[in-house]
């Protein structure tokens, strides 16, 4: 089992569909990691190309197998729109410890819809030395 800190290093996106038709979208993105959720600024008036440059952390308790990312173009009356979404696996991270800044492809409907850049670190808990007293158990009243 992993245990530890997830960091996400979101920095941007690229060549976003722009959903709003009158004016430059709003977007901002929504990571899940399990049942974890957490959501980024919006990107205000950023179009299809925004920068958020922000920095999330997730606890693993177990072997999360990705993280997803969300985007979304916040609107003002009415639903956000959903932009697009990109699913990342975290499998190399585990044995790496950390990934660079990646583009990963954005997709919606199956369809390619632009990149979004993210970077990656990955710090395990040490679950031996979790600090559990020694009278945990009995341990010592069994002299």
């Amino acid at each position: 089992m992993v245990h530890g800190t997830l960091e996400v290093l979101l920095i941007g996106a690229k060549g976003l569909e722009n959903t709003d038709y009158l004016c430059n979208m709003d977007p901002y993105a929504i990571l899940k990691c399990r049942s974890q959720e957490q959501r980024s600024s919006i990107a205000s008036g950023k179009g299809s190309n925004p920068e958020w440059n922000e920095s999330f952390v997730f606890t693993v308790l177990d072997r999360a197998t990705d993280l997803v990312i969300k985007l979304m173009d916040s609107d003002s009356g009415t639903a956000d729109d959903f932009v697009g979404e990109a699913t990342i696996p975290l499998e190399a991270l585990y044995t790496e410890g950390s990934i660079p800044p990646t583009a990963y492809n954005v997709v919606k409907d199956e369809h390619y819809c632009g990149a979004i850049k993210v970077g990656l670190s990955f710090t395990p808990e040490d679950v031996l030395g979790r600090g559990l007293p020694e009278d945990v158990g009995g341990w010592k009243q069994s002299h």
